[in-house]
């Protein structure tokens, strides 16, 4: 069956590391983009990287502009200037048609201007809404790809099993969830470093190329479905229970 070319989309693409070229999250999903670009070659690709965004702090005056924005209240300049940086934050993600996110582990979790970015963004009627009683998503984006990066390995059987000392991704895909992404596709790659810079550039190059086949090429899954994929130095295919397909099973910190 011939590819048929998509029609321009708006990408959202999230750097959270701060290694820049260095980086094995930001690689993973460099690749991935690339091979959007082959299927849409007219694909806007915004880059939002949280270590060069200078994002504001979540400080006292953006908290007061929070509530007094919720309330329509007027602001004071210091107040107003850090949500018009909010409102400018979160357009950027009203806006996108698919979102990329690259995201390093960092003691057992995700780099903290990343969640300064959530923090910031993920506002009431902007993100999401809430009626009192009950929370719904504003998002409208079909689909989202994330490249979880880890330095060392996580199998169920080890010192670090990944059900324990995994809380980079539950987080990242509920919160995807959350402000309404319909889909949300992930690529776990994990001993980036800590076997050694030999197998590490193994893993990021097979990461690499596992990215690249999330393009808009693949059959996609049926609404609301999410697609995992977990690559190790082992590549042992066993299945995941309400996630689709898993490449392997298998300590990390940092990208």
């Amino acid at each position: 069956m011939p590819i048929k070319t998509i029609s321009s989309d708006d990408l959202r693409d999230i750097e959270s590391s701060p290694r820049g070229l260095k980086s094995a999250s930001i690689a993973i999903s460099n690749a991935f983009i690339e091979a959007y670009r082959q299927v849409c070659p007219e694909v806007l690709v915004d880059t939002l990287n949280v270590w060069d965004e200078r994002l504001p702090d979540f400080d006292r005056e953006a908290i007061g502009a929070k509530y007094k924005g919720v309330n329509k209240e007027p602001m004071d300049p210091a107040e107003k200037a850090v949500w018009d940086k909010i409102q400018e934050l979160a357009a950027r993600f009203q806006r996108a048609d698919r979102i990329v996110l690259g995201v390093p582990m960092w003691n057992f979790a995700y780099p903290y201007k990343l969640k300064q970015l959530i923090d910031l963004t993920c506002q009431r009627n902007m993100l999401f809404t809430y009626d009192g009683k009950e929370y719904g998503p504003l998002l409208k984006t079909p689909r989202a790809f994330v490249a979880y990066a880890r330095g060392g390995t996580y199998a169920e059987d080890s010192p670090t099993p990944a059900s324990w000392f995994d809380h980079q991704k539950g987080y990242i895909d509920f919160w995807l969830k959350f402000i309404g992404v319909k889909e949300v596709h992930t690529l776990v790659v994990e001993g980036t470093t800590w076997g050694g810079k030999e197998k590490g550039e193994e893993s990021i190059a097979r990461g690499k190329k596992e990215a690249a086949k999330f393009s808009p090429r693949q059959d996609r899954p049926a609404h609301g479905e999410r697609t995992e994929y977990l690559l190790t130095h082992a590549d042992i295919r066993c299945p995941l229970p309400a996630f689709g397909r898993i490449l392997g099973a298998k300590k990390a910190m940092i990208d």
